[in-house]
Formats: C-alpha cells, sequence, structure tokens
C-alpha cells in the first residue's frame, strides 16, 4: 500500500512536536533562522516530498552520529555535512535560555570570544 503524499505532508508537520524527530530540527532551524521549508529544502538539496519524509525520520544518535549522516545521504541524497550543520546549530539553540518572544536571551556579544591583546613587548621577547 502507497501512503497518500497529503498524509505524509500531515504526519511532517506533527512531526515538528517531537523533539527526537528531524521534523522537530528542521522547524526549530526554520523559526531561528528565519526560513521557510522550501528555503531549507533547498539548502539540503531535496525537493518537498524528500524533505516531508526526512522530516519524519529520527535524528541520529550522538554515539553514531556520522554513520546515521551516512544513511541518511544514501537514503534521501540530502548534503550530509549541511544536514550536520542544521542538526547541530538546533542543538545548540536548544541549550540557550528562551525570552519571552521565544528568541534566545543571550545577546550576540555573548556569542563572541575575546581576544588576548598582545604588545609589542609581548612579541618581542618570544
Amino acid at each position: 500500500m502507497t501512503i497518500p503524499e497529503w498524509l505524509k505532508k500531515e504526519a511532517a508537520e506533527r512531526s515538528a512536536q517531537d523533539p527526537a524527530s528531524l521534523g522537530y530540527v528542521f522547524a526549530q532551524y526554520r523559526k531561528h533562522e528565519g526560513k521557510s521549508a522550501e528555503e531549507l529544502a533547498a539548502m539540503l538539496g531535496c525537493n518537498m516530498k524528500v524533505f516531508d519524509e526526512l522530516a519524519l525520520c529520527r535524528r541520529p544518535e550522538q554515539e553514531r552520529f556520522a554513520e546515521h549522516l551516512r544513511m541518511l545521504e544514501k537514503r534521501f541524497a540530502v548534503d550530509p555535512r549541511k544536514l550536520a550543520a542544521v542538526l547541530r546549530r538546533v542543538e545548540v539553540l536548544d541549550i540557550l535560555p528562551v525570552g519571552d518572544e521565544g528568541g534566545t536571551t543571550v545577546s550576540h556579544d555573548a556569542y563572541l570570544l575575546a581576544a588576548r591583546d598582545h604588545s609589542s613587548d609581548d612579541e618581542t621577547n618570544s
């Protein structure tokens, strides 16, 4: 029996509620990055049909992350590096505190690392 496309689409949308699914990852990424589903699908190198099917998959396990990415690449012909970047971005966003408007409460400056100032004396003593 073939599953109708409208049912896959509905299931993909519902998967956004399950943190263990790629649908959740995609929804969080789109929310934080301001991208449409079509833009994210294009970034991953797939069409919307494949994107909806991919959303139904479980997130790769940390212990077998690379192996699971290769499996997803083989099954869905998506760019594994870009998928990994999306997954890692959402992992970070899931850890950061969320403000009242849904964005993180961490300021942009908090993301920047401070560099140590080098004086000319430091360089000449080396």
